[in-house]
């Protein structure tokens, strides 16, 4: 017989001793169709029915427990205790009379807390039940077998809000997973391309521009053209040397050719820088 500790023990007897012992598999809530508390769902299995949940929870979270989790309660028809010995553990859920409201942020976080301590208590596993007696967790109308007469309990609400919010909770909260959980509808690999795009991108390396690019005037001389204006210039400057004593004579007359004559032949021999030539494959 397990009792949780963050609930508040009612218990119900003589059931809580004379109802035979289960091996929890499941977790299956309920919507009671009623705004009660905890204890007012205890006095109402204690005095009006011989059914009975493990579990009564109010819409402020008070919680409150009325048999162990170890023993047969009533509230799930066919997955109450199977040949086996299996069986299911049961909570039912204030809620207003026709079942159409959602669960209160207290009531989401009370359920989420047990749902993992069942998991780490008993071991039941974070899964949706598939079949009615598939190990798992699940709400009253998710299987036929699970009720007499069929039942919508507890509500589309709440089954969306099961769905969405409860189990994934669950699931986050017992593996300590902050990792996004793809829904029932989202494959996998669309969770996969949505983190991929999220991955930080590395800046491409600035293009290398040519001196043409960014402004600056370029221009090609011929050979000859530089090899005249160099010897302009160097017979220039021999004859400004020449004519400073205001005399030219016959041996400076001599120097100023030459000086031109000889710049002529080595700038001419000098070949032009050859054109720049972008290679396929590597950058300019």
């Amino acid at each position: 017989m397990a009792w949780y500790p963050r609930a508040t023990k009612y218990e119900l007897q003589p059931e809580s001793d004379s109802q035979p012992a289960i091996r929890p598999t499941q977790f299956i809530v309920h919507s009671i169709i009623a705004p009660w508390t905890a204890k007012r769902v205890y006095e109402y299995w204690r005095d009006s029915t011989n059914l009975e949940s493990h579990f009564g929870l109010g819409y402020e979270g008070d919680l409150g427990q009325f048999i162990g989790t170890e023993t047969r309660a009533d509230a799930n028809a066919g997955a109450n205790r199977r040949a086996d010995g299996t069986g299911a553990v049961s909570i039912e859920t204030a809620s207003n009379l026709q079942g159409s409201d959602p669960w209160t942020d207290a009531q989401v976080e009370e359920l989420i807390r047990l749902g993992v301590w069942l998991h780490q208590h008993h071991g039941i596993p974070l899964r949706i039940c598939r079949t009615h007696t598939d190990p798992g967790m699940g709400w009253h109308s998710l299987h036929p077998q699970w009720s007499t007469s069929g039942t919508a309990c507890p509500g589309k609400a709440r089954i969306k809000q099961f769905r969405e919010v409860v189990f994934p909770g669950i699931v986050a909260r017992a593996t300590g997973s902050g990792r996004l959980q793809p829904r029932p509808e989202e494959p996998a690999a669309l969770l996969d391309r949505a983190q991929r795009l999220q991955r930080p991108r590395h800046p491409r390396p600035p293009h290398r521009r040519r001196p043409h690019e960014e402004g600056v005037l370029t221009m090609r001389i011929s050979s000859f053209a530089k090899s005249l204006v160099a010897g302009v210039a160097a017979g220039a400057t021999a004859a400004v040397t020449a004519v400073q004593d205001q005399v030219l004579t016959t041996g400076e007359g001599v120097t100023i050719a030459l000086a031109v004559l000889g710049a002529w032949g080595v700038v001419y021999a000098v070949p032009n820088r050859p054109a720049d030539r972008a290679t396929p494959g590597r950058g300019l």
